[in-house]
């Protein structure tokens, strides 16, 4: 029996830790979770996004061991990704004044626009029904308000 004995790249290197550390912490969260209180209110979220985020990164976790990530990524230099940082530094720093509604609006919309979508119609609808949803899904799901600037802030 031949044993494929390869070596991994600094990168490769850098994903397999990566992985380790986020199935780590998120194994470490669920048991806290469930040791602060195993109701079901408690982990009705919880146990299931902690499943999927293990059963993912184990088989990113195989894929990268068994050698399926042949082809290196292209990264793209960091410049490129600046206006997209600024734009989400910007969404977070306007909830205050501007309201987690309107903002989210604001940045699906700038940034549906800086990544070359130009249809004003498509920008607009996604843009609003998106914001809407999820407006809708954090204010009732937060134990406590955010803050809107349309939509009535409930609790």
């Amino acid at each position: 029996m031949k044993i494929n004995s390869r070596t991994f790249t600094r990168h490769q290197q850098a994903d397999l830790l990566i992985l380790l550390a986020l199935s780590s912490l998120v194994a470490w969260y669920l048991h806290d979770a469930y040791s602060a209180s195993s109701h079901f209110a408690n982990l009705i979220l919880i146990l299931p996004v902690s499943v999927l985020v293990l059963v993912l990164c184990a088989l990113d976790f195989i894929t990268q061991l068994r050698g399926l990530h042949k082809a290196p990524l292209k990264l793209e230099p960091i410049a490129s990704m600046l206006p997209a940082i600024t734009l989400f530094v910007l969404f977070v720093l306007s909830l205050e004044w501007l309201g987690f509604d309107v903002g989210t609006f604001t940045f699906i919309s700038a940034f549906l626009w800086l990544h070359g979508e130009r249809r004003i119609k498509w920008i607009l609808a996604y843009s609003m029904s998106f914001a809407l949803l999820i407006s809708l899904f954090f204010s009732a799901m937060l134990p406590y308000p955010l803050p809107m600037l349309i939509l009535p802030s409930t609790y």
